[in-house]
């Protein structure tokens, strides 16, 4: 299978790189973190690399002319919901990861969601609740799913404002957490078993990585601040089980046309069914962060990995629904 890291690129010399981080959403700071860390990373491959902040500098007020690819680390809205991709193609700009399309599908728990069923992938029963909808049609949704469940933003990465419920005297503080941060919750059944997650890489998985925080689920904090976090390759997992969840998570990727490095979160139930929970188009790249621990497991250093995911974008991508990149 022929790849973008496989293909003929434009230049194997010193590229112009404009690395976007920061942004307006609640992950501004894991933004800021992940564009530090693959500007450092860039610089040691010798490349002219400069920082734009969306929320500093207008990406359209931008003088582009000379760059050659722009590297999204955006985490969260304007970064991740196809809005910059689809600035960048109005500029004509070269850019790492999804394009708007795949983007906004993945941005959308509730639209991935409609189209990994459509797609016949294993993914969690749930329903949607906006925020004006009454108090009894959300306790209504929760009966059909029952307890524990899983209340999160439809739009919102990092765990925040994400709550597991585990009775209906949690549910009214859990919808108003993520409320906070989109109109539009997710209930979804929870799925009690093992935190896996798979790092893509234009369809080609890397090593699978299982979670195993010390809290009580993989939240922001776990995520990004507790270094007691735990990060396991070797999880004997059996041969089969292995190819399921790579599976699914390959099919994740082509149902929503995603591109370049993604990271694709699951879980694995007690008889071994792997069940899909979202895909992330612009993946942490912090030293918390699972891509790039997957990277490295692979053999592919941190600075290496930056460098070819910029290169690659200097070929020519395909932004479609079960399109190959």
């Amino acid at each position: 299978m022929t790849t973008a890291m496989d293909r003929p690129v434009v230049s194997d010399g010193p590229l112009s790189i404009v690395v976007l981080s920061g942004g307006w959403s609640a992950e501004r700071e894991v933004s800021l973190a992940s564009g530090r860390a693959v500007i450092d990373a860039l610089r040691s491959r010798d490349h002219d690399v400069r920082e734009l902040d969306p929320a500093e500098i207008d990406v359209l007020a931008y003088p582009w002319r000379g760059v050659d690819v722009a590297f999204i680390a955006l985490h969260g809205s304007f970064g991740e919901d196809g809005t910059v991709q689809s600035l960048l193609d109005d500029l004509g700009v070269a850019y790492t990861g999804s394009g708007p399309q795949a983007s906004r599908l993945a941005m959308s728990k509730s639209a991935a969601k409609l189209r990994f069923i459509a797609a016949g992938l294993p993914t969690p029963t749930y329903h949607t609740v906006h925020v004006t909808d009454a108090a009894a049609i959300a306790s209504d949704k929760t009966g059909e799913l029952g307890y524990p469940l899983v209340v999160k933003p439809n739009g919102q990465g990092s765990s925040i404002g994400v709550t597991i419920v585990h009775d209906a005297t949690q549910l009214a503080n859990a919808l108003a957490g993520a409320f906070r941060y989109d109109p539009l919750a997710i209930l979804e059944k929870y799925i009690d078993g093992r935190e896996l997650t798979v790092a893509i890489i234009d369809r080609q998985p890397l090593p699978i990585i299982e979670v195993r925080p010390a809290r009580p689920f993989f939240d922001y904090q776990a995520k990004y601040q507790d270094d007691s976090t735990d990060y396991a390759f070797d999880i004997d997992l059996p041969p089969e089980t292995v190819r399921q969840v790579e599976s699914a998570a390959i099919g994740a990727v082509e149902s929503l046309g995603a591109s370049g490095v993604v990271r694709v979160d699951l879980r694995l139930d007690g008889t071994g069914q792997p069940w899909l929970l979202e895909v992330n188009t612009v993946p942490g790249f912090t030293d918390h962060s699972l891509v790039p621990k997957s990277a490295a497991r692979a053999g592919i250093a941190f600075a290496e990995l930056c460098d070819r995911l910029v290169r690659a974008r200097l070929v020519p991508k395909a932004d479609s629904i079960g399109a190959a990149a």
